[in-house]
């Protein structure tokens, strides 16, 4: 038997970004529930932050997912900052902007 590498095909790499995409919007809204419970947001904001760091280093491998997971983990850890959607952010950084087919 031979080992070979498989690249993945456009239809798995379309599989994975349309994936990502509906993950980083879930995720942002979980990091806006806060919002809608004022009373316990602090701490949904202190148990939720580790958790978005974590997923962002999960999603997006490499020195980016590592930058976005440091900025995620900030962002929701940081009182009125919530408001920001770091997972989609990272999608669209990852790949409208540097244009990354197959991460």
């Amino acid at each position: 038997m031979r080992n070979e590498i498989q690249t993945p095909t456009v239809q798995q790499q379309k599989a994975t970004k349309r994936n990502k995409l509906i993950l980083s919007i879930l995720f942002d809204a979980i990091g806006m529930v806060s919002y809608l419970i004022p009373v316990v947001a602090e701490t949904i904001d202190v148990v939720w932050a580790p958790i978005a760091g974590l997923l962002l280093v999960t999603m997006y491998k490499g020195t980016k997912g590592k930058v976005a997971g440091i900025i995620g983990f900030i962002e929701e850890i940081i009182p009125g900052l919530d408001f920001i959607p770091t997972f989609t952010l990272t999608w669209i950084y990852t790949y409208l902007i540097s244009k990354e087919n197959n991460n």
